[in-house]
């Protein structure tokens, strides 16, 4: 059975999250670590409970998901796994940094991409795969059908859904994968946002402004 653990992380108040199994194998989503003391906090979780990270997995490559990138790289040798629209901002990390004023280290590039036929694989456990753009080109879901969760990222959040004013963001796209991709999941499906608090699906379906 996997358990998730989180951490609200960086100028952004990112949600990180930590999934591990009873191999104690876990997956690292989004680390949004910034600071040396949030990056020591993320690395002492991962020890204190004996987990070994085998995934660096990202929803998308906005600059707040993917600034612990280098760190949990360098720590764990682990390339980040994403998907291929999202390449040229994962690329642009530093630059865009620059623009909010927040000295950001390169991210590694991945070696894996992921799409919908795709699984991210830790333990005995598998993360199926969503692919719902519109907050970016390249916005995943990763979602566990038996467990009924999905890491969602800044697709869906409670009563509210991702920007779309960024570059490569579409308001449109990002409705039509919402109900499409989300809103075909059950209503006691937990939805673990990128930013903010726990939902589910029931609840947005009936309570979501931009989806009503």
């Amino acid at each position: 059975m996997i358990q998730i653990a989180s951490f609200v992380f960086g100028p952004f108040q990112e949600n990180t999250y930590i999934l591990y199994d009873e191999t104690k194998e876990c997956a690292i989503i989004d680390p949004g670590c910034y600071s040396t003391d949030e990056k020591n906090a993320l690395a002492q979780h991962i020890a204190d409970l004996g987990l070994s990270p085998v995934k660096l997995l990202l929803t998308h490559a906005h600059i707040d998901h993917v600034l612990g990138n280098n760190f949990v790289c360098g720590k764990y040798n682990l390339k980040p796994e994403m998907h291929t629209n999202d390449l040229v901002m994962l690329q642009s990390l530093k630059t865009i940094g620059n623009m909010y004023g927040i000295p950001a280290e390169p991210s590694p590039e991945p070696e894996i991409f992921l799409g919908e036929t795709d699984a991210a694989r830790f333990g005995n456990s598998e993360l199926k795969i969503l692919f719902t753009p519109g907050h970016s080109p390249g916005s995943i879901c990763f979602y566990h059908p038996e467990q009924k969760f999905a890491i969602a990222g800044d697709v869906l959040f409670y009563e509210s859904i991702g920007r779309t004013d960024l570059p490569g963001g579409d308001y449109n796209t990002l409705i039509k994968s919402i109900r499409e991709k989300l809103f075909a999941l059950p209503d006691d499906f937990k939805i673990y946002s990128g930013h903010g608090q726990l939902t589910t699906i029931g609840h947005e379906r009936k309570y979501n402004p931009f989806l009503n």
